[in-house]
């Protein structure tokens, strides 16, 4: 009876060990099931934004052509033949010498002569600015000193 129970005892453990083995198995699969519809997830996610990414970058050239013929057409209503033609449209008419009404003003004189008026007085008094000669040895020699001053004063 002790034989049985030994070839019982070893004929378990292989079973075991196969069974492990196949347990390590199904688990390794079932993490790369795991990991494989993680990164699916993700690149099916990535292809939805760049497909909505590339529908708003159609949207926005659409736009920007629409912009344009706008522009193009507003630029069309501005010119100078539609315009004299909008304003005869609504009663104007081009001025003649009889509809031009000129008015003299005592004491003033087209022929003066021109001169030039500060327009700011303020500004004529400021001093000029100082001008800027520092150079990077000026700057370094004074910056030493103090430091040199620096370290007598600890000692003093």
């Amino acid at each position: 009876m002790s034989q049985a129970w030994i070839q019982h005892t070893f004929s378990r453990k292989r079973f075991r060990t196969r069974n492990q083995a196949t347990a390590l198995a199904i688990l390794g699969v079932a993490i790369l099931l795991i990991l494989g519809s993680l990164y699916l997830s993700q690149v099916a996610s990535f292809a939805i934004t760049n497909r909505q990414i590339e529908e708003l970058i159609k949207q926005r050239d659409e736009l920007k052509r629409q912009n344009e013929g706008l522009i193009g057409e507003i630029a069309s209503y501005r010119t100078v033949p539609r315009l004299f033609a909008r304003a005869e449209a609504i009663g104007f008419r081009p001025a003649t010498n009889a509809d031009i009404d000129y008015i003299l003003i005592d004491g003033y004189n087209p022929n003066r002569d021109r001169i030039a008026v500060a327009t700011n007085d303020v500004a004529a008094a400021a001093p000029p600015a100082p001008v800027y000669d520092e150079t990077f040895g000026g700057w370094l020699e004074r910056h030493f000193a103090l430091l040199r001053d620096q370290f007598q004063s600890f000692g003093a």
